[in-house]
């Protein structure tokens, strides 16, 4: 056989372009594409007819967390292992994830701590992954592995603002930001001023205030709208990029897109909690009160409509280099490392300061996405795939459609019409008892998931067909989006 799949019949849509065109694949890569009816299918050892529907780049989500230690202070333990969570993922069109290898304050070596994840990881995973370091603690062992990581595929990092273990004081950011800069390493920021949150806390604790709505409360637009401004004056003075990741308000929009018109390089991700979800969604009273739970997250969903329509636009207009998930999961249920571990005779309905702070989303993200058609198609392809694989040195190996060139991961959507239902647990392929998406209705959803050739989803098929330990770990590259503004080493004594 010439090849060993063809998809015939398909609109082929990427970041660029959407074109009638068949796609030939041969030894897991994009071997050919071509007009309707050009190819020989007798030649194939597999045909798939996507009867006039969309074919997209496999979806890329950049912000995964699995099986990650509880280091938030709390009892949560993240429910999705490597195994389930990257299940959900393939079941959802995402064929390539990023998840967070951890670092505690305790801990100084980041090497060791890639290299449990590693051990994790392997041989367990339906998509391919990779993985960002989280860094607790820039200590001068940590910061001198920047270049060790760079060797083993790793090019990104995450630090924190808020979290009292993990919270980074400004001279810290700079040590990482001034090092990742020297490595051509891109620097994620969870942009919430911590120091301000927990005085809100406070506050709102001696008011005896508890219940999940609250956790909106202790977090108002304005604490992430300083952090976020304080980051980009950082990430300037060092002249080093950076992503502001999972961005909820409008108002941290603007000073971020105010910053790239500056030409600084300083990217943005939201996700669809902060495009579907509200502060109403965690004032829920069900289950005596405590139901809201389930949409408690950092940043927290905004205040309604006008706050939605502010992401969109920046979806729309690039502020918002990418749209991932922020996949992290907890058992609602569990009462010992979920979000009723809260839960005690003394505080009916929980402390919001300690409910496990995330929800799941990885298999919902480009469904519900899609299913809003608020956004092209190209650009729909462009904030959940193309752009990721750019900004963390994936392209165009990932989240491209190049003959010879690109893996062949893509997503075959139902023809137009073919749809219409509400998300339910219970179709779902995670290992979390609850959806915070439950009811919301959507217009399409991945038909097949191809990895590298080989079909994983079949939905009208038997469904998950891949199987554990396909999903390889890939070397990242550096990011190919603009970097320093300057070549030359940061020299503090220029200011």
């Amino acid at each position: 056989m010439d090849f060993d799949l063809i998809i015939t019949n398909g609109l082929l849509a990427t970041a660029s372009d959407i074109a009638p065109l068949d796609v030939a694949i041969k030894a897991g890569k994009i071997s050919l594409l071509a007009p309707h009816g050009v190819l020989d299918t007798s030649k194939a050892a597999k045909v798939i007819d996507a009867e006039g529907a969309y074919v997209t780049p496999g979806g890329i989500d950049t912000h995964v967390h699995l099986e990650e230690p509880p280091l938030f202070g709390g009892k949560g333990r993240s429910s999705d292992t490597f195994e389930t969570g990257t299940r959900s993922a393939i079941c959802g069109g995402t064929t390539t994830i990023v998840a967070f290898a951890p670092q505690a304050k305790y801990m100084p070596s980041l090497l060791e701590v890639l290299k449990d994840c590693h051990s994790r990881a392997a041989g367990n995973c339906y998509a391919d992954y990779s993985f960002h370091m989280l860094v607790g603690s820039p200590n001068p062992t940590a910061l001198s592995e920047f270049p060790q990581l760079v060797q083993e595929g790793i090019t990104s990092l995450k630090i924190y603002m808020t979290y009292e273990a993990l919270q980074l004081r400004d001279d810290q950011i700079l040590d990482v930001l001034y090092t990742s800069r020297a490595h051509g390493i891109t620097t994620m920021i969870h942009a919430e001023n911590g120091d301000v949150l927990n005085w809100m806390t406070r506050k709102l604790e001696e008011r005896q205030l508890f219940a999940p709505v609250y956790h909106a409360t202790s977090r108002p637009q304005i604490v992430e709208t300083e952090a976020t401004n304080r980051a980009i004056a950082l990430a300037e003075l060092m002249d080093a990029p950076i992503l502001i990741v999972h961005v909820s308000s409008p108002s941290a929009a603007k000073h971020i897109r105010e910053s790239q018109t500056r030409g600084l390089p300083v990217y943005a991700e939201t996700c669809p909690q902060y495009l579907f979800l509200t502060r109403a969604d965690m004032a829920k009273t069900g289950d005596h009160g405590f139901e809201g739970a389930k949409c408690v997250c950092s940043p927290p969903p905004r205040d309604g409509v006008e706050d939605h329509e502010g992401i969109w636009l920046g979806l729309r207009n690039g502020t918002f280099t990418v749209l991932s998930s922020d996949h992290c999961p907890f058992m609602y249920e569990d009462k010992e490392k979920g979000k009723k571990s809260i839960l005690s005779p003394e505080h009916p309905v929980g402390r919001f300061a300690g409910i496990p702070n995330g929800i799941p989303g990885i298999e919902t993200r480009l469904p519900l996405t899609m299913s809003a058609n608020k956004l092209p198609m190209t650009k729909f392809v462009e904030v959940t795939a193309t752009n990721a694989a750019k900004l963390y040195g994936l392209y165009p190996r990932k989240g491209a459609v190049l003959p010879g060139v690109s893996d062949a991961d893509l997503v075959i959507w139902y023809p137009e019409g073919r749809i219409k239902e509400g998300v339910t647990n219970g179709m779902l392929h995670h290992n979390v008892d609850y959806t915070p998406f439950e009811g919301r209705e959507v217009t399409n959803w991945p038909r097949y998931t191809v990895l590298r050739g080989e079909v994983v989803w079949d939905r009208d098929g038997d469904g998950l067909v891949g199987r554990k330990g396909y999903g390889e770990f890939v070397r990242r590259g550096k990011s190919s989006l603009p970097g320093p503004r300057g070549e030359e080493e940061f020299d503090v004594s220029k200011f």
